[in-house]
């Protein structure tokens, strides 16, 4: 294999979710499109990184600023979601069902990595929310170590504020069976029941 193609496959392996097999599917399939195709891809990656921004208000990416959320007057102004990635707002939003504002803290706490509370954006949300509007935070980190560290690292910190903390339920998935659902899964969604 050339040394073009080997550096190639191993950028694409830098990237998130993209092992050796599939780095190296991707290369071969990029180096054998036509050059329009590839320069076009090329052209929109830079486009897309140039228009793309973080928010100045929530850290969201976006292609304005403020974004779309925090510039919208009909969201709940009140209740912000704060979450681990801009991915995560994607996902949020694809329910449907929170009508809020977002803040991204673009990370979790992770003492292994190195990364603390001046790492990510906690500072900024402490000092959005010092205006008085918002009435409800909510966290929606990730339920690992990190998210599970980060969550209750900002809930200790917004307890003297009087505003309310809530984090978001867990569960057995829609579809999933509970004989196959791991213990701490299960145990959530039995502590976070709900009346019928």
């Amino acid at each position: 294999m050339t040394n073009a193609l080997e550096r190639l496959v191993e950028e694409l392996r830098r990237l998130p979710g993209i092992g050796a097999k599939s780095a190296r599917r991707l290369a071969y399939h990029l180096v054998e499109l036509p050059p329009e195709e590839v320069d076009r891809l090329v052209a929109t990656i830079t486009a897309a990184k140039k228009a793309t921004k973080h928010c100045s208000i929530c850290f969201n990416l976006s292609a304005q600023d403020p974004c779309e959320f925090c510039a919208n007057e009909n969201r709940d102004h009140t209740t912000i979601c704060v979450v681990e990635t801009s991915r995560d707002v994607m996902a949020i939003e694809r329910s449907g069902d929170y009508k809020g504002l977002y803040h991204v803290l673009e990370g979790a706490l992770s003492p292994m990595e190195g990364i603390g509370a001046g790492d990510i954006r906690i500072k900024e949300l402490i000092a959005r929310l010092r205006d008085g509007v918002v009435n409800e935070v909510i966290l929606a980190t990730d339920p690992d170590v990190e998210g599970e560290a980060t969550a209750l690292y900002i809930a200790r910190l917004l307890q003297p504020s009087g505003i309310k903390v809530t984090r978001i339920a867990r569960g057995v998935p829609v579809g999933g069976d509970i004989e196959y659902a791991d213990e701490v899964t299960l145990g959530g969604a039995v502590t976070n029941r709900q009346e019928m």
